[in-house]
């Protein structure tokens, strides 16, 4: 029998505009609902609290939107491909190709010494060394994907150069000071603001690629739930399937480390948590709602980290950590077979 979910997409974007506006409203400084609405379609009066919207919390929550959603879906592509529960978006090592990158231009500027290390810092060279990581990784993830049948040998590749970047950042960090070291631990802390409209624009028009391929993989993602066999007696050509899933996967999860850095957790939690609202392997359905639950999950978790009231803003690996690993040790002690 063919459920109705019209219901539950209503409630998630009636939610999802809810927090949107909660987000904008809440910080260091408490804005009336009505001022929110004031400053994004009209104009207030209060012309500061106008500029506190404009430039600083409206970027930041489209951000956690777009990171929040992207993770979801490439959680729930990874989980499906592998059929894996514990799957995560960052699988494949792209988030540890991101950190090589990154530790790269950080812990590696002091070989340079002078200004040139200090020129070599900044905020543009730090996105792109995480991007070239993430492609880098990318390319080499393709390139096996081409050369291999077993989607369990793709994840364990993905895992080993997880490991190989982290014995390279490892040795950096041995020979790198304390004010690098800082520097590197708080890009790994992961943060949704201080982004530019220029720098949303360039990470939303990524973001929007990965999210189009996503969408042209949702029949090759049902096939793939029956199992390699069954898929290919469907006509699905399980190498092209799996080239888009990791592709889609790649431009999501690398464009949101390089501009927001290793935000845990999300994509591994939201897709088990929507599956708890959505009691369906369709991915027609999944895809969307994924896409809903992780933007307002992160906006929550965003809100949270603001600490509103106080001038205090938490790490938000840390928030999202809270709600991440919770559904983890519920996904290992919960005795029930998975949807896979």
């Amino acid at each position: 029998m063919k459920i109705n979910y019209t219901y539950q997409f209503i409630s998630l974007t009636a939610l999802l505009l809810l927090c949107f506006v909660f987000n904008l409203s809440l910080g260091s400084i408490s804005i009336p609902f009505t001022e929110v609405f004031k400053s994004l379609f009209a104009s207030t009066e209060n012309k500061t609290w106008e500029v506190i919207i404009m430039e600083f919390r409206l970027p930041k929550a489209l951000t956690a939107i777009m990171v929040g959603s992207g993770l979801g879906v490439t959680g729930l592509l990874m989980q499906t491909l592998f059929r894996n529960p514990l799957a995560g978006p960052f699988v494949l090592g792209i988030s540890s190709g991101a950190s090589l990158g990154v530790a790269l231009v950080i812990l590696g500027s002091g070989l340079f010494g002078g200004l040139f290390a200090t020129a070599l810092i900044t905020k543009w060279s730090i996105v792109i060394a995480a991007s070239l990581g993430s492609f880098l990784v990318l390319l080499a993830v393709l390139a096996v994907s081409n050369k291999v049948r077993d989607t369990m040998a793709i994840l364990i590749i993905g895992l080993m150069f997880g490991s190989i970047t982290a014995a390279v950042v490892s040795v950096l960090s041995y020979f790198s000071s304390a004010e690098q070291l800082q520097q590197y631990i708080f890009w790994g802390f992961g943060s949704l603001s201080n982004l530019s409209w220029y720098e949303i624009l360039i990470f939303f028009l990524i973001y929007a690629l990965g999210l189009v391929l996503s969408m042209f993989s949702i029949k090759g993602l049902n096939g793939l739930l029956l199992g390699d066999n069954y898929a290919k007696s469907l006509g699905l050509n399980l190498k092209q399937s799996r080239l888009i899933i990791i592709l889609a996967t790649s431009l999501i999860a690398g464009t949101i480390t390089a501009f927001s850095g290793p935000i845990a957790f999300i994509g591994l939690a939201i897709p088990h948590l929507t599956r708890q609202i959505f009691k369906t392997t369709d991915h027609k359905i999944l895809l969307p709602a994924v896409f809903l639950f992780g933007a307002i999950v992160m906006l929550i978790c965003d809100s949270i980290a603001q600490v509103p009231g106080s001038d205090y803003t938490l790490p938000i690996n840390a928030i999202t950590a809270l709600v991440g690993a919770p559904v983890v040790i519920w996904l290992l002690v919960k005795q029930r077979k998975m949807m896979f």
